[in-house]
């Protein structure tokens, strides 16, 4: 049972992944707008003068050129924007990280809410209390995240890549030169930076998508609504989808901007921590920075958690008799 439940979780998860890989970039793209210390062609330095009227003349010319920070764009236009300046492929950026992140942790999540959940169902009613949900959704959110915290850091830098200038791209090749990169110039521990963060989102998207559906699915079940198909997994997939972004959205942001943050030896890091980001991104750009990509969000979450529980319940018909 608990090894059945493991394969169904992980295979539904890998298929959810791979499919919704594009709008995971953009929303990436887009938590990362606005950073400060990125490096971007805003301001032009050493500007110099061709030649000097003569020895003695002086003429004070401003060293540094500063224009206009380029302003900040929805989904659907850095969507056009990857395409036009970095080719269609690039919209599958980190593919190969994404598939062993699916592999990983949302494999151990979904397989061992599933077993938590056959052990604290209560044999008599064959249900199970929300907060019990709540509780094995953050047990198995923890321990996915910790397994799978590597090829998350990974997926972000390869996503994130494409919108850095040419010189400072980290251009990785596949998840496996990411993962070896980092271990040799950053070490072993860079692997699992932003891991806290990652525990906590995972704890809370598990907790609120797995639970979510669940108990939508109950309800929409004994209230008559619909009959256990399609159509009652889609409906409770798109209640689980919406309540995992709201509750997740602002953890993301932060996770991914110290996930991406360039560490170089002798240099102050931008970000001491979850914390100092989360102070410094409010400061800078406002408390609703937190919510940054939340359109792109629900627009990968809603058919992320779809194609996941559709899957999910389709792969269990098959290996019922297994």
């Amino acid at each position: 049972m608990g090894l059945k439940g493991f394969v169904e979780g992980g295979v539904a998860s890998v298929i959810a992944g791979a499919s919704t890989h594009p709008l995971d970039l953009i929303k990436v793209r887009m938590q990362l707008q606005g950073e400060s210390h990125v490096p971007n062609l805003s301001s032009v330095q050493s500007c110099r003068p061709a030649f000097a009227l003569s020895s003695t003349a002086t003429i004070s010319l401003p060293t540094t050129l500063e224009l206009p920070a380029p302003p900040r764009v929805g989904p659907l236009s850095i969507g056009v924007r990857i395409i036009q300046s970095e080719g269609a492929a690039a919209l599958f950026s980190g593919i190969s990280a994404t598939l062993l992140r699916q592999t990983l942790y949302s494999t151990t999540r979904m397989g061992l809410y599933d077993v938590l959940k056959h052990k604290w169902t209560d044999p008599d009613t064959n249900s199970m209390p929300l907060a019990s949900k709540i509780g094995a959704g953050l047990i198995s959110g923890a321990v996915g995240a910790a397994v799978g915290n590597p090829a998350d850091v990974a997926m972000v830098r390869m996503q994130a890549d494409g919108r850095l200038p040419v010189d400072h791209r980290r251009n990785y090749k596949s998840v496996v030169d990411a993962l070896s990169q980092m271990s040799k110039q950053e070490g072993v521990a860079s692997l699992w930076r932003g891991s806290g963060l990652t525990v906590n989102r995972a704890m809370i998207v598990t907790a609120s998508q797995l639970a979510s559906y669940d108990q939508a699915k109950e309800m929409i079940l004994e209230k008559g609504l619909l009959s256990d198909g399609i159509g009652t997994h889609v409906a409770a997939s798109f209640v689980a989808g919406f309540v995992a972004s709201v509750a997740s959205n602002p953890i993301d942001v932060i996770k991914t901007r110290v996930m991406n943050m360039k560490v170089e030896p002798g240099v102050e890091p931008p970000y001491k921590g979850a914390l100092d980001c989360a102070v410094k991104t409010v400061k800078a750009e406002g408390p609703m920075a937190l919510y940054k990509g939340f359109i792109p969000t629900i627009s990968r979450q809603g058919p992320f958690t779809v194609v996941l529980f559709v899957t999910l319940e389709q792969v269990r018909k098959l290996l019922k008799d297994f």
